[in-house]
């Protein structure tokens, strides 16, 4: 379950980069990398792909999945912005009966360059719950983030947030607004039709279907 997104250098570019961040490794650990994907094509047209691990400085996000990465473009730049997912709970609470118990992550926002590997932290008051498997929708500066399941409460609350990142010259601006209409799910495909249409998928609504 990592966390995966495209990339462009830039709004108006087309070409295309993948970033894909966390998810579990085969061992049933929780992993913290990211990696920028890339199509490279040869001479005799095979499309091959180049895989590069970008090194995290600042507030690095814990090793995490079941969560979203998203980019956003704004003033002629873009930045990554990764919320919600689960981890295993810190080594130091672990007991031989809690070794690989899950927790939700904190409800922080990172905002991520991908150019230097710079991450930064954000905590909004309007989100109040590590939300996992949740609906992301990236539109120029803002995020959608729709539905989610609360581990901690047992929940999917019906919550629609927008997040707006605005990028000048000097920090970053970084704003939730809480929306109506939100619907309770988690776990679904959603996929892009028009520039302004989106379909969601299946996922889990209530506990018992």
């Amino acid at each position: 379950y990592p966390a995966i997104c495209t990339f462009k250098g830039s709004f108006e570019s087309e070409k295309h980069q993948y970033i894909v961040h966390g998810g579990k490794t085969p061992n049933n650990e929780l992993s913290d990398k990211i990696y920028v994907i890339s199509a490279v094509c040869k001479n005799n047209k095979r499309v091959t792909f180049r895989c590069i691990e970008k090194d995290l400085v600042g507030d690095v996000p814990e090793a995490r999945y079941g969560h979203s990465i998203d980019v956003v473009y704004s003033r002629g730049k873009s930045m990554g912005v990764l919320f919600g997912g689960r981890s295993y709970i810190p080594s130091a609470q672990r007991t031989t009966e809690k070794w690989n118990s899950l927790v939700d992550c904190q409800p922080h926002v990172f905002l991520v360059d991908f150019e230097y590997g710079c991450c930064t932290s954000y905590i909004l008051p309007e989100l109040q719950d590590g939300l996992s498997f949740h609906v992301s929708i990236a539109r120029n500066d803002t995020i959608y983030i729709l539905g989610g399941h609360s581990l901690a409460n047992n929940i999917r609350p019906a919550n629609l947030y927008r997040i707006s990142v605005d990028l000048p010259l000097g920090s970053p601006a970084v704003s939730c607004t809480v929306l109506s209409g939100g619907i309770s799910v988690s776990s679904a495909i959603l996929t892009q039709t028009s520039n302004d249409e989106f379909i969601i998928v299946g996922g889990y609504q209530l506990e018992d279907k």
